[in-house]
């Protein structure tokens, strides 16, 4: 008997890594901050991660058996979309807005696409903007952390861009000096449920990176592009902009860059497509915050990038082997 060899084409990896690996990997990653933010704000957070949850995953399962698509609410995707969309509410956010954005997240920005893998934007971000233009007021109403079982009730508050926002078009200056920024580290200060702690996603982002489901490139790129920026218009006039500092911390540039800038289906999939990506949405954040008249720029600016990724990635993936682009060779590939 003549021996039999199987020729198929590459690339041949072999990795136990699957699509609920990678996506129960990416939730693990996000329970601290999400403890954070339930420390912080009670029952409140408890209830809207459970109201997001819920409407995500019935949404989704609904969707697939209209569309007579196999049912895949267990594979963590959807979870996630559910877990980060909460993270981008107030935390003062009612429970028919939590519904709206879920049912936004899930349906328009990702089932009438095709589901996993084919929608071109981030649906929690589709959802977070389509929220903010729809209802301004719910989704810039913030109020100060209340420690859980502390007994202190939650007032209104501003958040530290939007603080310097409005100082400085009514004052024409800013003062930085009330504010300590390890509050922002740990998460003392107004803002999204998601964006409190800063400690907290660095710790979920240091996870994912070593289980090599993220790289540098986007939130590296992205995080010090920023830093960069801001700090040539600090040192310009530091009593007009804020310090590089300052924006990194605050606001939700480090939840953006490394959980939601770095989705798989909607960023680059070479690293020099990635830098790309990062270096856009790094120069689109600072042109919003410091010249647009909203003080947060990171969900337009990740919109934006999404809808450049083709482009990036037309130009940046390898080259083929053996192929060459036919404006090199006259015609011929």
């Amino acid at each position: 008997m003549k021996d039999v060899y199987l020729i198929t084409s590459g690339p041949h990896v072999h990795s136990t890594d699957s699509i609920p690996r990678v996506m129960y990997s990416v939730v693990l990653a996000l329970l601290p901050a999400v403890a954070v933010s339930i420390l912080f704000f009670g029952a409140a957070a408890l209830m809207m991660y459970a109201i997001s949850i819920i409407t995500c995953i019935a949404a989704e399962a609904a969707c697939q058996k209209i569309m007579k698509r196999p049912v895949t609410v267990t594979d963590g995707s959807v979870l996630i979309t559910a877990i980060l969309l909460a993270m981008n509410l107030p935390p003062s956010a009612p429970w028919w807005l939590v519904v709206v954005g879920s049912l936004t997240a899930v349906v328009l920005g990702k089932q009438v696409y095709g589901g996993l893998g084919y929608n071109p934007f981030n649906p929690v971000l589709v959802a977070r903007v389509v929220l903010l233009i729809s209802f301004p007021v719910q989704m810039t109403n913030w109020v100060s952390p209340a420690p859980l079982f502390s007994g202190i009730d939650m007032v209104s508050m501003a958040t530290p861009l939007g603080e310097i926002k409005t100082e400085l078009l009514t004052t024409g200056a800013i003062d930085l000096a009330r504010y300590n920024y390890f509050d922002f580290t740990v998460g003392f200060m107004g803002g999204s449920l998601g964006e409190m702690s800063v400690i907290a996603l660095l710790l979920g982002a240091l996870f994912l990176l070593y289980r090599g489901y993220i790289t540098w490139h986007i939130p590296v790129t992205y995080i010090g592009t920023v830093f960069v920026l801001t700090g040539i218009f600090w040192m310009y006039d530091p009593t007009s902009f804020a310090n590089p500092v300052f924006h990194v911390l605050a606001g939700g540039l480090v939840l953006g860059a490394f959980f939601m800038a770095t989705d798989m289906v909607t960023t680059p999939v070479s690293p020099r497509g990635m830098v790309i990506f990062g270096l856009g949405c790094g120069i689109l954040t600072v042109v919003i915050r410091l010249f647009g008249g909203y003080p947060e720029g990171v969900a337009f600016s990740i919109l934006l990038m999404n809808a450049a990724t083709p482009i990036i990635d037309r130009y940046t993936v390898p080259r083929k082997f053996g192929y060459t682009r036919p404006d090199e060779a006259g015609g011929a590939s």
